[in-house]
């Protein structure tokens, strides 16, 4: 989170962070976001928001009409506007035969930790076109 409030101060860019640990409290957040004139969201997914990314996705594009960008793909299926982040099969993949390596006699120790290499960038142009963002 240190590093997005990094990015925005050196964009002049006002970034409003808004926490919640249950449902009910993320739908008040994003209406809060409303009413403080956000021009758009940036919607970081953990497992709360993961579990109700459906309503999520409803509320801030056909509701609110706010342009979101969320992490992952799953969201923009889920009806939200766009995601940007690691693709996950990928993910899996690598680590998948990081395991077969361990399995096959290398030290745990000595397999190397891997940041993501590939990005994803998905636009759902159903909701781009009928929300009127």
């Amino acid at each position: 989170m240190e590093e997005a409030k990094g990015a925005a101060k050196y964009r002049h860019i006002r970034l409003q962070v808004l926490e919640a640990r249950t449902p009910d409290q993320v739908s008040a957040r994003i209406e809060e976001a409303t009413k403080t004139t956000a021009a758009g969201l940036l919607i970081f997914e953990d497992t709360l928001i993961y579990s109700i990314r459906g309503k999520v996705a409803d509320l801030v594009a056909t509701r609110l009409r706010l342009p979101a960008t969320y992490v992952y793909r799953d969201s923009v299926a889920a009806g939200g506007l766009m995601s940007y982040g690691p693709d996950r099969s990928h993910i899996y993949r690598r680590a998948a035969e990081l395991v077969d390596k361990i399995l096959n006699g290398a030290n745990p120790g000595d397999v190397a930790v891997e940041q993501p290499t590939r990005f994803e960038f998905v636009v759902n142009l159903k909701a781009a076109t009928g929300s009127g963002i």
